[in-house]
C-alpha cells in the first residue's frame, strides 16, 4: 500500500471508530435516561376510587379482587360511603390497605358556599371524613375547597377567603388525627395556574396541608409536567386520568398527558407515594385494564406500598 493510500485508510478507520464510539456513548446516555425515567415508577403505588369497582359480591369480595389484580390500595368515600367496621374488616382480611378518603359531599356542600349554614355543614362533613380516615387506616382526605359559580356571590376571591377560613378550622383536627388535608385541582374555576395554586397552599404553611394532584384535569391549561415541577413537594398524592387539550376524556395513555415528561417531572421532584385511577370503572376485565394502563404510563411499583400503622 502506498503511503498516501495508507494515510487515507487510517483517516477512514479513525472516522468509523469515532462514529461507533459516539453511537455507543449515545446509546449509553439513552439507556441511562430511560433508567432514570422509569425509576420513579418503583415507588408509585397504584390505587383507585371505590366507585370504579362495579362487580358483584360483598365488600370483602371486592377488596380481595383488587388485591388479586395487583392494586396496592384503594380510596373510599366519606361521609357517604361504606360502613366503617365493614371497611376495616375487608381491608384487614384482604390485606388491601385503604390509603385515602375522598370527601363525598364537597361539590354540593361547599366551604365556599355563600350561606354560612352550608359552610358549617361542609366543616362538619370534612370532620366526619377525617375521623373515618383515621379509623380505617387512611392518611389523607381529598378536598375540593369550593366552586367558582358566579361573580356576585361565589367568585374566585370569595372561594379563596371562605375555603381558607374553613380549612384553618380543620388543621387542629388534622394534627390530632395525623390525617392530611389534600386539595385537588379540578374544573372549578379556582387557582388555574400552578403559581396561584402554590400560593393558595403555601398560605397555610402546614405540613398536613398539601395537594392531591390530578394529572389529567388541567391538560387544557398546560402540560402536567410543568405543573408538577412548579408545585413540587406540595404534591402528596396523585390522581391518574388522561384527556386531550380540548378536555376530551380518553383512556389512560391515549390522551395528551405526555407521560414520559410526567414521569421525568415526578422523578425530578422526588415523588414517592400513591396514584389513584379516577376513570370509568367496570367489571374485573375493565379494572385489570386500568391497572395495566397505569403501569404502562407510570411504571410498575415494587409492591412495597407504605401502610399506616
Amino acid at each position: 500500500m502506498q503511503r498516501r493510500q495508507f494515510v487515507q485508510f487510517a483517516i477512514q478507520c479513525a472516522a468509523v471508530s469515532s462514529v461507533v464510539s459516539s453511537d455507543r456513548t449515545l446509546l449509553r446516555a439513552q439507556d441511562e435516561s430511560q433508567r432514570v425515567d422509569w425509576e420513579v415508577g418503583r415507588h408509585i403505588y397504584k390505587s383507585l376510587k371505590w366507585n370504579m369497582v362495579q362487580t358483584g359480591g360483598t365488600v370483602l369480595d371486592k377488596f380481595q379482587l383488587l388485591k388479586r389484580l395487583g392494586y396496592d390500595g384503594v380510596e373510599l368515600d366519606s361521609p357517604q360511603g361504606l360502613e366503617q367496621e365493614e371497611a376495616i374488616r375487608a381491608s384487614q382480611k384482604s390485606g388491601l390497605p385503604i390509603e385515602g378518603i375522598v370527601n363525598s359531599t364537597h361539590w354540593k356542600v361547599r366551604h365556599s358556599d355563600p350561606d354560612p349554614g352550608v359552610r358549617e355543614q361542609a366543616l362538619s362533613n370534612m370532620q366526619t371524613a377525617m375521623h373515618f380516615a383515621k379509623a380505617v387506616g387512611a392518611d389523607s382526605v381529598l378536598l375540593v375547597p369550593g366552586n367558582v359559580t358566579n361573580a356576585e356571590t361565589e367568585n374566585h376571591d370569595q372561594v379563596w377567603q371562605r375555603s381558607t377560613e374553613g380549612i384553618r378550622q380543620l388543621l387542629p383536627l388534622a394534627e390530632a388525627l395525623g390525617v392530611q388535608i389534600l386539595i385537588e385541582n379540578v374544573g372549578n374555576g379556582f387557582c388555574e395556574t400552578p403559581e396561584l395554586f402554590a400560593e393558595y397552599v403555601d398560605q397555610f404553611d402546614h405540613p398536613l396541608l398539601g395537594i392531591h394532584f390530578d394529572i389529567g384535569n388541567f391538560i387544557r391549561l398546560g402540560p402536567p409536567a410543568e405543573w408538577i415541577r412548579i408545585l413540587g413537594n406540595r404534591i402528596k398524592k396523585l390522581d391518574v386520568k388522561d384527556r386531550t387539550r380540548a378536555n376530551e376524556r380518553k383512556l389512560i395513555g391515549d390522551g395528551q398527558a405526555d407521560w414520559p415528561a410526567v414521569r421525568q417531572a415526578l422523578s425530578d421532584i422526588g415523588y414517592q407515594g400513591w396514584a389513584a385511577a379516577e376513570v370509568a370503572g367496570g367489571d374485573e376485565t375493565r379494572l385489570r385494564e386500568v391497572l395495566t394502563r397505569m403501569d404502562r404510563v407510570l411504571g410498575k411499583s415494587d409492591g412495597q406500598a407504605p401502610v399506616r400503622s
